[in-house]
């Protein structure tokens, strides 16, 4: 832990000697200058006291998230701070070399001064992010978008035409702090004409009582004619916290799945259930977690246990790396999976039907919104609440509702 924290502090002392290389260039008053220093020696020994109290035995903390946003705004535009002028030095250095070695130029300084615009265009889109972020926890963080789709299966059943249904995932709730937002996104919830609701799982950070609170909001959420059902997300297993006991582990993990019941959703652990509609039927399956680098419970073998290739069914698994490496190309043929858990990273930029990106998709192939192969559909909600950093930019909260047509494939 120690030379965890020396190495942070480290890396952060070498970003703030880039950063004030930019701000000298640009400003020459000389107390505005030492403030500038006596504020970023403040928040560099906050950062790392801070992070320094850690407690695994409690995980996050409205301590522990303030201070990773407090680390995010100042150290984001920091850093890009310290990519331009390190960009400049590598410039000056080659063009120093060039003075020395190819035009013998040794009478005048060999390396080039800083240029100012090159700290202006630093200054210009360190702001970018600065703004966004600070943006993001007072307002991003419940921008609660509904977002609608429209999926076409040839092997739909008649009596399924036309069925809608919505998802929600990711609630965190662990990391609420208004009540009225939430209020509202449950009224959002209602308003959808759906015929059912599906939650992929992730209901607290990590401790059962964080939902204590928020239990009567959440039983505001309708009943469907055809059901309410869920997964467990890798959360909701505390694995991030460091337990007195694996009883006290395992007492917690229980109150987490009677969490899901206390506010109306039938929870799926590795098996199935039928849904009917007039002659027909589709299978709702759901899967305990199952994540690369993450707990590996669900068992879609079992989960699919008497179900054949030509049943209709949606599959809940909270994880979307699931379905790259196990359901895409499951036998049991699954047809459309629900998913959640990358929260699109809480940011990125996206224009809806031309463009979207996060630094998350270089971690999951399928991180927001919809993915087919072969005519097998994964989408991966972009999460309800939030996680460590408090806040959400560019990829908003998530209500997904989907209908399902039966007809050959639009993707």
């Amino acid at each position: 832990m120690l030379i965890r924290l020396l190495f942070l502090g480290i890396v952060l002392f070498l970003i703030e000697i880039y950063a004030f290389q930019a701000i000298k260039t640009l400003i020459k008053v000389r107390w505005i200058l030492i403030s500038y220093q006596i504020f970023s020696l403040f928040l560099l020994v906050f950062l790392v006291y801070s992070f320094s109290k850690f407690d695994r035995s409690v995980g996050q903390t409205r301590q522990t998230m303030l201070t990773m946003a407090v680390f995010l705004i100042f150290y984001v535009p920091k850093l890009i701070f310290t990519i331009t002028m390190l960009g400049e030095d590598l410039f000056r250095l080659c063009a120093g070399a060039i003075n020395f070695f190819v035009n013998n130029d040794v009478e005048k300084n060999i390396f080039p001064s800083r240029r100012k615009f090159v700290s202006q265009i630093a200054l210009g889109l360190a702001a970018i992010p600065f703004a966004s972020l600070i943006y993001g926890i007072f307002e991003g963080k419940y921008n609660f978008k509904v977002l609608k789709q429209t999926l076409y299966f040839p092997d739909l059943p008649e009596s399924f035409d036309g069925f809608k249904f919505t998802q929600i995932s990711d609630i965190h709730s662990g990391s609420f702090d208004n009540k009225e937002k939430i209020e509202y996104a449950i009224d959002l919830i209602n308003k959808q004409e759906a015929d059912m609701i599906l939650f992929t799982g992730d209901i607290v950070n990590t401790h059962a009582h964080e939902m204590k609170p928020w239990l009567e909001t959440f039983n505001k959420i309708k009943k469907y004619e055809f059901g309410k059902f869920s997964v467990l997300g890798n959360h909701d297993y505390g694995e991030y916290v460091t337990w007195p006991n694996q009883n006290a582990k395992e007492v917690n993990f229980e109150a987490i799945k009677n969490l899901y019941g206390e506010i109306g959703f039938d929870l799926i652990l590795n098996d199935h259930k039928f849904i009917q509609k007039g002659n027909d039927r589709i299978a709702i399956v759901g899967v305990e977690n199952w994540g690369k680098g993450f707990k590996q419970a669900g068992d879609l073998n079992k989960a699919a246990n008497n179900l054949s290739k030509d049943d209709f069914k949606i599959l809940m698994s909270h994880d979307p790396s699931h379905w790259e490496y196990e359901i895409k190309n499951h036998p049991k043929h699954f047809q459309l999976t629900l998913s959640g858990h990358t929260h699109g990273m809480q940011f990125g930029i996206e224009i809806p039907g031309f463009f979207k990106w996060s630094p998350v998709q270089y971690v999951y192939k399928q991180w927001a919104g919809l993915y087919e192969n072969l005519g097998r559909y994964v989408y991966v909600n972009r999460g309800f609440g939030f996680h460590a950093y408090p806040g959400r930019v560019g990829i908003w909260p998530e209500i997904t509702v989907i209908e399902l047509k039966k007809g050959k494939s639009l993707v």
